[in-house]
């Protein structure tokens, strides 16, 4: 009677084995029925819905409808400025100023919903009040614009600081026989940063149909930075006058690095007073307290003693 329920557990084990082995090992049949199935039904406008990220699907629709209803009381003027702004920025996360502007309507809507939070929960006087309801208006409507100012100097010495390795880099594959236009190419295929971005553009620009002169001079508006306005000063003036590039370049690159080691010296020299504040008003004191601490404590125990 064991040996028969030994071998019908063996036998069940075998068989159980081979299910398993069995549905694990893919049928060809199946396959090409499901890689047919697969390349003959689109994707439902569901999916594809939903295969995008939450930010796409949820927050951008409402980010633009909030951006439509704030444009229709701005300025034509103003829609400009920021968008002059925001190329000064470099674009950043590819807002539009439609997009800044609803940026900056929801962060003021939440700024006045915190404030009237605050002014029901906490029972302030009338002056307070005000504060409070100012403090939260000035914050949501000037935070967007700070954080955009912050990008623009961020970006304008991002440039400043590579303009003269990629000059240098210029000088070298123009010497070298390649076109302008083609070592533009190459300092962006060399680096990942803010310039070679601009040169980018530039040459998608120029692709299109746009003169180099003014992709440009467009380049140069776009950053505001005085290096760079007069590197493509000096470009297109040796462009029309017919002057060899390559000796242009030099010329600028050479001038870029004498420029870069005078900021250098200067922020240097500018040390010196920068560090001015926190020796006097933290250093100081604290050093005052450490060594005029344990003599006031001992004055004090004597003037104890003595009146005693």
């Amino acid at each position: 009677m064991a040996l028969v329920i030994i071998l019908v557990l063996l036998i069940a084990a075998v068989l159980v084995f081979l299910g398993l082995r069995r549905s694990r090992e893919p049928d060809a049949l199946e396959e090409r029925l499901a890689q047919f199935g697969t390349l003959e039904r689109p994707p439902t406008l569901e999916e594809i819905e939903m295969s995008q990220p939450f930010s796409e699907r949820i927050m951008l629709p409402v980010l633009r409808a909030v951006a439509q209803f704030a444009s229709r009381f701005t300025p034509r003027q103003s829609m400009e400025s920021v968008q002059h702004q925001l190329d000064l920025a470099g674009n950043p996360y590819n807002w539009g100023p439609m997009e800044f502007l609803g940026v900056r309507a929801i962060i003021l809507v939440l700024f006045v919903a915190l404030a009237g939070l605050i002014l029901v929960a906490g029972q302030l006087p009338g002056t307070q009040k005000f504060l409070v309801a100012g403090a939260a208006v000035a914050g949501g409507f000037f935070l967007p614009t700070l954080f955009l100012r912050t990008k623009i100097s961020r970006r304008q010495k991002a440039i400043v600081r590579s303009l003269p390795d990629a000059l240098d880099l210029l000088t070298i594959c123009v010497e070298a026989g390649l076109g302008f236009d083609a070592a533009m190419a190459k300092v962006a295929e060399k680096w990942e940063d803010e310039l070679s971005q601009a040169f980018t553009r530039v040459i998608q620009e120029i692709q299109l149909g746009k003169l180099r002169r003014e992709a440009l001079r467009d380049m140069a508006d776009r950053m505001e930075v005085p290096d760079m306005s007069t590197f493509v000063a000096a470009i297109i003036q040796a462009d029309q006058l017919g002057v060899s590039i390559a000796r242009v370049l030099r010329i600028q690159s050479d001038q870029m690095r004498v420029r870069r080691r005078q900021r250098a010296e200067e922020q240097a020299r500018a040390a010196t007073l920068k560090i001015l504040p926190p020796v006097v008003f933290l250093i100081f004191p604290s050093i005052l307290v450490v060594l005029l601490g344990p003599a006031v404590i001992t004055f004090k125990n004597m003037q104890g003693i003595f009146s005693f």
